[in-house]
């Protein structure tokens, strides 16, 4: 027998999670997933979507530009317009010399991925009554994203095949928050309808109007933050 050799080895016995433990554990990995998940749909919403939205919004102004050029003949106020068609480019200077995007016909999840949505019916660009549109603040390329900048006096260009129609603006883009459901903001006499028990009056129109609108505050809200302009100048191009 070797005195060195020491007492015999014990033998650790295998660690098992108690029964208390295992549920705790559980939960820990479903809150794990659930928060990995949610960032991801997070970083897609708000990242992710953008990034898509605006390379397709690029590509369909090109295309517009290159279908206009050389080919001026129609008229966006008489032509036939198609639901999810792209038939004017909106520019506002405030927002920066090089900001334009697409006015796509109609206001679903399609049309304001691919750029501004017109309220197919309100008027279109020019025509006595009112041109409205809608635009996503956040998310889907959120081309009205600077939207609270917009100031009395400013300007938005709306240029069609044959035309360039000057609005300038009446009102800044934190005057006006209202409900989602208040439709007179896009009637053709806007302050009219506003005051009618019924939404939808149609007042006679003497002037030509422009309406922008887009969520009140960054993530979701029922309210909308709405601008009003009024035309100043049309010039045949």
């Amino acid at each position: 027998m070797n005195a060195s050799a020491g007492p015999p080895r014990r033998e650790r016995p295998e660690l098992k999670p108690t029964p208390q433990l295992r549920p705790a554990r559980l939960v820990a990995s479903l809150l794990s997933l659930v928060l990995v998940l949610g960032l991801g749909w997070a970083a897609w919403n708000y990242i992710g979507t953008n990034i898509v939205a605006k390379q397709r919004q690029g590509e369909m102004a090109v295309a517009l530009a290159d279908d206009w050029r050389g080919n001026r003949e129609g008229d966006a106020t008489r032509d036939e317009i198609r639901m999810g068609q792209v038939f004017a480019v909106l520019r506002a200077p405030r927002w920066g010399d090089d900001f334009e995007v697409p006015v796509v016909a109609g206001i679903d999840d399609t049309a304001l991925t691919s750029g501004v949505g017109w309220f197919t019916d309100s008027q279109r660009p020019g025509q006595k009554g009112n041109f409205a549109v809608a635009g996503h603040r956040v998310t889907n390329g959120q081309p009205f994203k600077d939207f609270p900048k917009l100031r009395p006096g400013d300007l938005v260009e709306v240029e069609t095949r044959t035309h360039v129609y000057t609005y300038e603006l009446q009102n800044s883009g934190t005057d006006t928050i209202v409900d989602f459901t208040d439709i007179w903001v896009v009637q053709p006499v806007p302050e009219k309808a506003r005051g009618s028990k019924d939404q939808k009056t149609k007042a006679r129109p003497t002037e030509s109007l422009l309406t922008l609108t887009t969520c009140s505050e960054i993530f979701h809200t029922d309210n909308r933050s709405v601008v009003f302009g009024t035309l100043v100048k049309t010039e045949h191009v």
